[in-house]
Formats: structure tokens, sequence, C-alpha cells
């Protein structure tokens, strides 16, 4: 038997490895798996935990109001170290770029401890943004043994910077877990529809996630701008808008939209009712990385509201387009896809270049090889 443990701490994360914790433990001969979660974004965490009912072992519970990157860095070491040495993992696994993997991976480093980065490999080019994701998922894949890479381009990314040993493309297991996602999802249909009251079912759904840091100010006003275009030159479609909890979104979000009788800005929602809705969505428009791979999966358009992404394979697909903050460019895009049912369908039937869903499965019998457990 060995040893696995996982490190973690958002949701994003917590999404991206349930699939992983899941397969692991449908084989207690082979593996001990043990959970430690940092917490570094509390609720948001504990809502996926709940839905994919995944157990922890360790909760570090370090979120703290108001906390620089530099204070949950050193603390998110310091706290790492008793687990690591109390389970004594075999193998870590981290995934991702968050000031998370970054400890996870360095602590496990200073204690000899392998470790196995999922989603190894992406690359916007740009080490300011995302910020500081791009820097945290480059040295964390220093620090990594095995490189679990989602496409081939993230492969080529790694063995451009020398990483060419124990690569592996897998596909992403975010496809794997919106999988398992929509198979229980399935079940609570009514439940779900009875959350969004206010949908109206002949009009087109536009599903909104915007709140990357780097686009604070005036290019984060542009893209509300280019929403308040878009409500008012179509009152046949409904743009619902979970606005994320932090100032710089909520004020001028609710600011520059809240005008609209179909604009909709609702409470940040858990995994299962974004799923859900966005599952029902003609168009999706995002700044964040998860919904790029997930929206495609289920045929469903995406406008990147980014100046880079580290996730050129789905434009390169077809599945996604890059928009920027540029105001006029994401309303004349929009409104394509709104109106241009072959546009539409031109990037809803391209082929999703993230997976098949098998990602889980090719990661444990790749260890499972390496480990001999």
């Amino acid at each position: 038997m060995k040893n696995i443990l996982f490190i973690f701490g958002t949701r994003p994360e917590a999404i991206k490895m349930s699939p992983l914790v899941s397969r692991f433990r449908q084989d207690p001969e082979s593996w001990k798996v043990g959970v430690c979660i940092t917490a570094q974004h509390r609720q948001m965490l504990d809502q996926v935990l709940d839905f994919f009912q995944i157990d922890v072992d360790y909760d570090l519970d370090l979120m703290t109001d108001g906390q620089t990157l530099t204070q949950l860095t050193a603390r998110c070491l310091i706290a790492l170290e008793h687990p690591l040495a109390e389970f004594q993992p075999d193998v870590v696994f981290v995934q991702g770029d968050t000031t998370t993997v970054l400890a996870g991976a360095l602590a496990s480093f200073y204690q000899h401890i392998p470790v196995a980065h999922i989603e190894a490999g992406l690359r916007s080019g740009n080490r300011y943004s995302p910020f500081p994701e791009e820097l945290n998922r480059m040295l964390a894949g220093r620090l990594a043994d095995y490189h679990f890479a989602p496409t081939p381009a993230a492969v080529a990314s790694l063995a451009a910077e020398g990483i060419r040993d124990n690569v592996w493309m897998v596909g992403n297991t975010v496809i794997d877990a919106l999988q398992d996602a929509l198979a229980i999802l399935r079940q609570g249909e009514e439940t779900m529809t009875r959350h969004f009251p206010f949908l109206e079912e002949h009009k087109k759904l536009i599903l909104v996630t915007g709140h990357r840091r780097e686009s604070f100010g005036e290019p984060f006003e542009d893209i509300c701008r280019a929403l308040s275009d878009i409500a008012a030159a179509h009152d046949d479609v409904q743009i619902v808008y979970p606005v994320h909890l932090n100032p710089n979104v909520q004020e001028p979000v609710h600011r520059l939209l809240a005008g609209h009788d179909n604009v909709h800005l609702i409470e940040p929602l858990d995994y299962a009712r974004l799923v859900w809705l966005m599952s029902k969505a003609w168009l999706v428009l995002t700044d964040s990385g998860g919904i790029q791979e997930e929206a495609p999966s289920l045929g469903v358009p995406v406008l990147v509201m980014r100046e880079v992404t580290e996730r050129m394979e789905g434009v390169q697909a077809g599945t996604a387009k890059l928009v920027g903050t540029d105001r006029q460019l994401i309303v004349r895009e929009a409104l394509k896809l709104i109106e241009d049912e072959a546009a539409h369908a031109a990037m809803a039937n391209a082929v999703n270049p993230y997976g098949d869903g098998t990602a889980a499965r090719q990661i444990v019998a790749i260890m499972k090889e390496l480990l001999n457990p």
C-alpha cells in the first residue's frame, strides 16, 4: 500500500481533484488516501466538498480577511509541515496554480516527498497575467516529479522549459468532474429550476462570470458597459451574473448594470448551481479558467474577457474567442452569437480539446504502474 496525500485550498482545485480522490479511494488495498485542505477559500471550497462527498483529514483553515499573498504563502508553508510529517505520503498531489499549489509543492520538496502536478504545463506567456497564477504553476512545474498535462500544447510548454521526463498527456480532470456533476444534477432538475424563478424559457441565457484582479478599475468597468450595451440591444436575452464578493467587483457591477430588467445580478453560486446554469446557457462570457474548459463540453460558446489566456487550445479549436476587456469587441462578438445561428453553431459544435472525461482513470493507472502499491 502507498500513501497518497491531496493538498488543495480553493473551489477550482477541489472540483478538479474530486475525481482523483474518488478513484484512488475505490482501491483501498492499494492506496491510503489523505486529503489536506488549506481552505484558502473557505465557503466556496466547503460547497464542493459537500457536493462530491469528499472527507477531509487535515483542515488547516488558513483563510483570513485581508491577508496578503506573502502572509498566505508563509502561513501555508508552516501549516503544511505537520500533516506532511504525520501522514508520510509517498506522493503529494497538487492541482493547478494557486498559492496552495506553490506552498504544497515547496513544503513537500523540503521533506523530500515526490510531487504530482495535475494540469501541468499551462502558460499564458505573461508572468503578471494571470497574477500570481502564472508564476505559481511555473514554479510548481520545477518542483514536481510527475507532470499530468491536459493537452499537447501543455506538454510542449513543459518541454520548452526543459521538463520532458515523467510527463503524460491525460486531458483535464475538470471534464471528469463535470460529467460526475451532471449525473448528480439530473436527479435534482426540479430543485434547480426552483432556484432560478426569474429565468424565462423563451429568452437566450447569457451567463457571466468576471472577477480577475488584473482587470480591476477601468478595464472591468468596460466589461460592465459592454454587458449593459448587450442588454439594451436585445430584450430577448437574459444576462445572469453571479457577482463575486470582492468590492472591486461589486461596486462597478451594481453601479453600471443594476438598472436593466434583463440583467440578473445574483449571489455567487455553488458549483452545482453554476454547472446547471451553464448547461442552460446560450453563451458564456467569462474571465475564469475552468469555465473555458467546462462550457465547451456542454456545447456552449465562450467569450474570454482576458487579454491573454493560458488555455489557447479552446481558442484554436473554435470553442472560445479571446475578446479581452475591449467594450466594442465584447459587444460585437456577443451580438454575432446572439443573432447569427450559424456562427453560434460553429462554436457550439467545435470539438472540446480538453479531454473526454478519462483523465482520473489514466492518472491512477499511471501511478499504479510507477509505484506498484
